[in-house]
């Protein structure tokens, strides 16, 4: 996931902080020939441009979920097949990124919709608002412990943080084949009471920390001067992480909707 690792291919396992020789030359050649260094400026209006495209676009897919539910499926498998191209591909393409904001918000706006009706008539009422609260809280959280240096990222945190990320995953996987069985009333381990609520805990954290790998990528892209178009790779993954922060909080406000 750090944006330098997949921009020059290097392991996404080295040291933060000790980007390769060879790779911060390769940045040097590039802005020496005249293009512009990477800003924290640039992060960050990036980030608004493509946060503002999914809110838009989340509010289409909210409206469109009413009356045709069923685009829910194609703008989720587009959005991850988008995801995967972006994260995997080695330039950076500013319209593939917006393009994939377009249907990520679409799939967000339809998830919400469903979820805001499901927790209509109980004590959560009003689920997205706090969903978003929640994820604009864990950020502002975060980003407090990255820059006091409260929580270091170095090698063995990304360590860490990749065994935690593919053990989630096969739990995820698992609650869903559950889930085609009727566990949990259908919705797989995060409906088994205490045990859903655990493992949605411990989703809300590995996404929560992720930001960390994040902040990282955008202080180690800066410091090794990389190009300004590498701002929409940052941003690309800020959106994606707390996408997940705020889908884990929608589904931990859902369990608790139902006690």
């Amino acid at each position: 996931r750090t944006a330098y690792a997949t921009a020059t291919g290097e392991a996404a396992s080295a040291p933060a902080g000790a980007p390769p020789a060879d790779t911060n030359a390769e940045f040097q050649s590039l802005t020496a020939a005249g293009g512009l260094r990477l800003t924290i400026n640039d992060v960050i209006i990036k980030t608004m441009m493509m946060f503002a495209v999914v809110v838009i676009f989340a509010v289409v897919g909210w409206n469109l979920f009413n009356s045709m539910p069923v685009i829910l499926l194609p703008a989720l498998i587009v959005a991850t097949v988008l995801g995967f191209v972006n994260a995997l591909k080695k330039s950076v393409s500013p319209p593939l990124m917006l393009l994939y904001a377009v249907f990520e918000g679409v799939m967000l706006g339809g998830i919400s919709n469903f979820y805001d009706a499901y927790a209509q008539g109980s004590e959560y009422n009003g689920i997205v608002l706090q969903a978003v609260v929640a994820t604009m809280t864990t950020f502002a959280v975060m980003l407090t412990l990255y820059l006091t240096g409260a929580v270091k990222v170095n090698k063995k945190f990304q360590s860490i943080m990749m065994v935690a990320v593919v053990s989630y995953l096969i739990i995820g996987v698992a609650s869903f084949i559950a889930a085609m069985f009727g566990v949990g009333d259908g919705w797989g381990f995060y409906g088994v009471g205490t045990l859903g609520l655990a493992i949605c805990v411990f989703g809300v954290l590995i996404a929560a920390f992720f930001l960390m790998l994040d902040f990282e990528a955008i202080k180690q892209g800066i410091a090794m001067g990389a190009p300004e178009r590498e701002s929409w790779r940052m941003a690309f993954g800020l959106l994606v992480t707390l996408v997940w922060i705020y889908l884990e909080f929608l589904r931990l406000l859902a369990i608790f909707t139902r006690n």
